[in-house]
């Protein structure tokens, strides 16, 4: 599916558009964290003049590992950037040339006929998830939680199996 917006022949007007991503989608770029997705994407794109002005909300949800307990966990995703689209060279890295008020700048090489918005849906997607993915208190599983935190159990009663138990003692005087 194309997240395509066609820039030519286009009146000056307001254009709606509307997608879905799933699992493909994220496939397409290679990422392996997403199991699977279900998100809507609406576009509101408005041209007046050589203006041209585009306001994205996407909602859905995406399924990824649980970070404690490795099992599905379903995560909301929720984004809604606004963008002008200017035509030529990307100005200086200022933050006032990247920012126009609220909108951030789309720079288009001025023999670009589509804005592609696949990049962008993907990075907004991507942003919105948190960075701890983990399940709520008491609902990860319990097989795989009851694990955590245990230290390995010693083969005699207070050696460790650790590499550095051999040195234990090497520099007391004897």
């Amino acid at each position: 599916m194309d997240y395509i917006i066609p820039l030519n022949g286009w009146a000056a007007g307001e254009r709606n558009y509307r997608w879905q991503a799933g699992i493909k989608f994220f496939q397409m770029f290679d990422n392996a964290e997403i199991l699977d997705a279900a998100v809507e994407i609406e576009a509101k794109a408005v041209k007046s003049g050589h203006y041209i002005g585009v306001d994205l909300d996407i909602q859905g949800t995406v399924t990824v590992a649980c970070d404690r307990c490795l099992e599905d966990l379903e995560l909301p995703v929720e984004a809604h950037p606004a963008f002008s689209v200017k035509f030529g060279e990307e100005a200086a890295s200022e933050e006032e040339d990247i920012r126009e008020g609220s909108r951030e700048i789309l720079f288009l090489s001025a023999s670009d006929s589509d804005l592609d918005l696949s990049q962008v849906i993907y990075d907004y997607v991507c942003l919105s998830l948190p960075m701890q993915r983990v399940h709520p208190e008491g609902e990860c599983n319990p097989d795989t939680v009851k694990f955590l935190g245990q230290e390995p159990e010693n083969e005699e009663a207070g050696e460790t199996n650790s590499p550095f138990a051999a040195l234990k003692g090497l520099f007391d005087e004897k």
